[in-house]
């Protein structure tokens, strides 16, 4: 369908300008164009469009690094199909999906109809799983619904209640091209879900043996302990799960009600895992302290227990009865609406203790699992008022929750927060909340004067988040990790055009790109243990987070897990040689020559050995590594000081915590090395690594002494290989004399 057929006014059609003076013929925006409507003028060299193949995406202005076209007109797209929300009606009792899928193929063929398989499509870099989109939205519109499914479990385990609970605006679809645009994006999460609510789940089965003899527990079933359990068994490791509650699920079965998320899709993975011989061990908590005991008896340790220490406002009377986090009451209301029982001690007609008078439930917190406390306390019969210190425009509460949970008779309170709690007989009875004023989404709310008024409560819910146990934190340093955006992301990120409309009005102007980055670095730390032979994922890592990336960062785990292969304590070491990254910095040649010379003698004794300079060496190449070499030139003036150089030092400090990785470090020098390597050495400890040996070397590569001093140091670090790093005492090898 043309554009004027759609909209009836032909000088709304796009047109395309290309600057010639700025055009260099690099040809990105032709490799991006998803219509092929860009071509290369051979004569000029330049790129020439054709308007009547144009659809308006702007994926040519966002990826041209010069600036070099523009595009004027409307998005040539039909209008998006979104399923209708249901409000049931009475409410009281009702545990039906509030959020419906798309009915029928005359709703979901359209919709796939509006993806542009973009050649370079920013909705999987959006998607933390990275779940190729346009594979299985091609699928689905040429009817293979099966086809589709396998698309999507390629990379994720829970397509199905990724559908239902992701925040697709600040994700996939506000990463879509149509919403870089200024346009309505794809409704990819309600394509998704209409794969698999009509695609039968594909079955968990073998598909490599990377994890033969592989013994290794997950502490933890939520999203991302399942994950990494599902990506272990398909390569044929035995593992066995611990979680704390009897039944497994983790946040999916307690944190999200019925009418989001129905019980049966969470509990459906752990089906498929337990018939593929997972262990399951459900009533079993694992402390902290234990943890050591854990690692003596698996050959690895993943730790997905969440992020469950509720957060609690600093304010007299949280310590009254009656006042719960939202984890309680949203398992307890669960159980209630199940099976028909009144909710203990939230009083009024529900449990016949006051008939005739309903009962309010004061919920401090305005985001998503607020929404859910209160909409869960509506169904049960009270009267829910959410209070939120934020100014409604800057609530990080999802637009339709907010909208479904007011429809339902949520009464929901921005600029308001509690001052303190009062009670009857040890019992809460009246909450005292004040206004705020917040002009800005980065500034702080500010308590306004005035005198707090009282509000009549029943149960008070806290809901204003979680943090991970203060004690993992202190066994673990550096966790939660902090999504990090580097000030110039990588060329691929940048060349996608992902940070060209940094903030477009369907992500809620949010800046779906730094996001995005952000997201992606939490994913590659969580392939680095935290320690040695054990991994941290999930809420465990980052604090609380969403369930796809959750989800994404228990399978770089479990992949990192069979990368590395470790055995425990007394158990016969993994099959292959041993992979050793050599990364050097060098500036005129010669720690080039070093790193080559130690790298030669470590293949010489059949490890596996990786060279690449610092600059290119990051978590990915990191781990996957059983031991890395890290060498540097020494720097600076004898008698000023000397020390590693100064890209050494600064590529130090960008490191992440190395989790007991044992390193091997050497530096070339011209008069003396003096204090280099014990500056090495103190950087990597701080880091967390284990420096098993130190090497100076002096003269050229084709200076024999050098050469010799380069082949002991190799020799050093090749035994330690031998030994599986057993002996945990640096060796250092002395400097070579001229």
């Amino acid at each position: 369908m043309s554009l004027t057929e759609i909209l009836g006014r032909e000088a709304l059609a796009p047109h395309v300008t290309v600057l010639v003076d700025r055009c260099a013929g690099c040809q990105e925006c032709i490799v991006r164009c998803p219509t092929g409507a860009l071509t290369l003028e051979p004569d000029t060299w330049t790129a020439v469009a054709d308007d009547t193949l144009c659809v308006g995406c702007r994926q040519c202005v966002r990826t041209c690094p010069f600036a070099a076209i523009t595009v004027a007109g409307a998005l040539v797209t039909a209008p998006r199909c979104d399923p209708a929300i249901h409000h049931p009606v009475p409410l009281l009792g009702d545990r039906t999906e509030t959020r419906r899928g798309l009915h029928s193929w005359a709703d979901a063929l359209p919709e796939a109809s509006r993806c542009l398989e973009c050649p370079d499509p920013t909705c999987v870099r959006g998607c933390p799983a990275h779940n190729d989109i346009p594979g299985f939205i091609a699928a689905l519109a040429e009817g293979d619904l099966d086809g589709a499914h396998q698309v999507l479990r390629r990379t994720s385990i829970l397509p199905d209640v990724c559908s239902r609970v992701c925040d697709q605006a600040l994700q996939c679809e506000g990463a879509c091209s149509w919403s870089l645009a200024g346009g309505t994006p794809v409704a990819i999460g309600a394509l998704e879900r209409f794969v698999t609510d009509n695609a039968p789940a594909p079955p968990l089965g073998l598909s490599s043996e990377l994890g033969q003899g592989l013994e290794v527990a997950v502490v933890g079933s939520g999203p991302a302990g399942a994950a990494a359990a599902w990506a272990l068994a398909e390569a044929g490791a035995q593992v066995t799960v611990f979680e704390k509650d009897e039944v497994p699920g983790g946040l999916l079965r307690w944190g999200i009600p019925d009418f989001t998320l129905p019980a049966a899709l969470a509990v459906r993975p752990w089906e498929a895992l337990v018939r593929a011989g997972v262990h399951l061990r459900c009533g079993t908590t694992v402390r902290v302290e234990e943890m050591d005991g854990l690692l003596a008896g698996h050959d690895a340790v993943i730790v997905a227990n969440g992020a469950g220490s509720p957060l609690v406002p600093p304010v007299p009377g949280t310590d009254l009865d009656a006042v719960w986090d939202a984890s309680r009451f949203l398992t307890e209301a669960g159980d209630a609406l199940a099976t028909g029982r009144p909710l203990p001690g939230l009083g009024g007609d529900r449990d016949g203790s006051q008939p005739g008078r309903v009962p309010t439930v004061l919920v401090l917190g305005g985001g998503n699992t607020a929404m859910d406390v209160a909409r869960s306390a509506r169904r049960l019969g009270a009267h829910a008022i959410c209070v939120d210190w934020m100014d409604r425009r800057f609530a990080p509460v999802r637009p339709d929750e907010l909208e479904e949970a007011e429809a339902e008779g949520v009464e929901v309170r921005f600029t308001t927060t509690l001052e303190r709690l009062e009670g009857r007989g040890g019992r809460v009875s009246t909450a005292w909340l004040c206004r705020t004023r917040q002009e800005r989404a980065d500034r702080r709310p500010q308590v306004q004067g005035g005198s707090a008024q009282p509000q009549a409560v029943d149960l008070v819910v806290m809901a204003m988040g979680y943090r991970i146990d203060p004690e993992m934190a202190r066994r673990w340093p550096g966790v939660p990790l902090a999504k990090l955006v580097p000030e110039l992301p990588e060329r691929e990120w940048l060349g996608s055009g992902l940070f060209a409309n940094p903030a477009p009005p369907y992500a809620r102007h949010q800046p779906v790109g730094r996001l995005a980055v952000g997201r992606e670095s939490t994913r590659r730390l969580a392939a680095l243990p935290r320690a040695e032979r054990l991994w941290v994922v999930g809420d465990a890592l980052v604090g609380p987070s969403t369930v796809v990336e959750a989800m994404a960062q228990g399978k770089e785990a479990a992949l990192a897990v069979l990368e590395r292969s470790p055995r425990r304590p007394g158990r016969s070491p993994r099959p292959g040689p041993r992979r050793v990254l050599v990364a050097y910095e060098s500036r005129g040649g010669r720690t080039a020559a070093a790193a080559g010379m130690v790298a030669d003698e470590l293949t010489a004794r059949g490890a596996a050995v990786r060279v690449l300079p610092l600059a290119q060496v990051g978590v990915p190449e990191l781990s996957q590594a059983d031991l890395v070499a890290i060498g540097t030139w020494v720097e600076g003036a004898v008698v000023a000081g000397v020390g590693p150089a100064r890209a050494t030092r600064a590529w130090l400090r960008r490191l992440p915590r190395l989790g007991d990785l044992p390193v091997a470090v050497f530096c070339t020098y011209g008069v003396a090395p003096r204090g280099t390597l014990s500056q090495l050495r103190a950087a990597l400890q701080g880091k967390g690594a284990r420096v098993v040996a130190e090497g100076a070397f002096r003269g050229h590569a084709r200076d024999p002494i050098a050469r010799q001093a380069a082949a002991r140091f190799a020799a050093v670090v090749g035994e330690r290989l031998d030994e599986e790093l057993a002996d945990r005492s640096p060796v250092e090898v002395s400097p070579a004399t001229a």
